[in-house]
């Protein structure tokens, strides 16, 4: 006698279902991470640059928002007044933000 197809297939479900948690909450752990470095990584710079010491350049500040950490750049940028009147970053960090808010509620949907 054959086992119906969802008692079959039952197993590999949930297992598969596991991996997308752990899997999400890998990727929930890393956002954290990176946005709590970028955030630190606009003061450090902010900070040298009061102190006319070697910087950061705005390519690493703004690949890291383009990576994932486009909330803490812009919570640095607000809390250490870093880069404020710069036009890309002023209009470029919400770009990303929004591109990476659209980009999830794809992953979602799908």
């Amino acid at each position: 006698m054959q086992r119906p197809l969802l008692l079959t297939s039952l197993p590999h479900l949930v297992g598969t279902l596991k991996g997308i948690e752990r899997m999400t909450q890998t990727i929930v752990y890393y956002l954290i991470a990176l946005n709590i470095v970028t955030f630190f990584v606009y003061g450090i710079d902010k900070w040298k640059a009061k102190r006319a010491k070697w910087r950061i350049r705005e390519t690493a500040l703004l690949g890291l928002a383009v990576l994932g950490g486009s909330i803490g750049a812009l919570l640095g940028m607000k809390v250490w007044h870093h880069k404020t009147m710069h036009k890309k970053f002023k209009y470029g960090l919400p770009l990303i933000l929004l591109a990476q808010i659209a980009l999830i509620y794809v992953i979602i949907q799908k």
